[in-house]
């Protein structure tokens, strides 16, 4: 019973570090999005983990950044296991699989796929956008809360920590926004306001309403493209649905469309 305990403890933090890791383009874990295919403690406390992008021909700097995020999270894991990360279905799946197995980081790795690609700029990129995005859905929930502009804006951490969302999307990046925030700007002081620019400029009560604007374009393309991952990856390893017995746009971009049969007119 006790190496029963054990066991279910190890997955239990296998799956909660998996979902520590998020998509770099869509700020969503990749266990949400359904990336991580299998994630397995085995008997002898070693790890397997078995990893899908949605498209075969997705950027190989995302695969690393996400793959990257994979082995800290397993490094992360208390009993310091031996662990196996595969690729499946992907264009470089093989170089990176024998790469692994050769013992090669990750880094060295993607090294040679990412050519000149600054990789510390993209993750930087995609910094910015999850910030605005999870900014974006605490102000709009304060607002919602009843608080004025002014009061949004003028408050600290402490103002913030005693804010209590219903049950949605501002409860939910709430912390998220919270660690962004101290991860951007580790020198915060307390009693600063925590709604600033990414830049950490402030953000004048008069300009609230526009930059909101600003922020909801950001996550509008976010949420587009988070949909559309999610049902190429649907549509690529499940059975395809018809609406009205029509093909869908992924149908086509997969090239699952048989030709229509010629008919002959009488």
């Amino acid at each position: 019973m006790a190496t029963a305990g054990v066991s279910i403890s190890r997955e239990d933090e296998l799956r909660r570090l998996l979902a520590q890791v998020n998509d770099p383009e869509l700020d969503e874990p990749v266990t949400e999005m359904g990336f991580v295919e299998r994630a397995e403690v085995k008997a002898n406390g070693s790890v397997e983990v078995d990893f899908r992008l949605p498209t075969y021909w997705c950027s190989p700097n995302f695969a690393y950044l996400m793959l990257d995020g994979i082995r800290k999270a397993l490094d992360g894991l208390s009993w310091s296991p031996a662990y196996r990360v595969r690729l499946h279905d992907h264009m470089f799946a093989e170089e990176v699989n024998r790469g692994i197995e050769a013992g090669k980081t990750f880094g060295q790795i993607f090294g040679e796929l990412a050519g000149d690609q600054d990789l510390e700029s993209l993750r930087e990129t995609f910094r910015v956008k999850a910030f605005k995005r999870r900014q974006e859905a605490v102000l709009c929930g304060l607002r919602r809360h009843g608080l004025t502009d002014r009061e949004i804006l003028g408050m600290d951490l402490a103002a913030l920590d005693v804010v209590r969302f219903e049950p949605g999307e501002a409860a939910r990046q709430m912390p998220r926004y919270r660690a962004a925030l101290l991860e951007r700007f580790p020198g915060r002081r307390p009693e600063e306001p925590v709604f600033v620019t990414c830049e950490g400029a402030g953000i004048p009560t008069s300009s609230l309403s526009a930059y909101l604007a600003e922020l909801r374009g950001v996550r509008i393309n976010m949420e587009f493209n988070g949909a559309l991952c999610r049902g190429l990856k649907h549509t690529r390893y499940k059975e395809t649905d018809v609406v009205d017995g029509e093909p869908t746009l992924v149908d086509f971009i997969l090239d699952r469309v048989p030709e229509r049969a010629t008919q002959t007119l009488t």
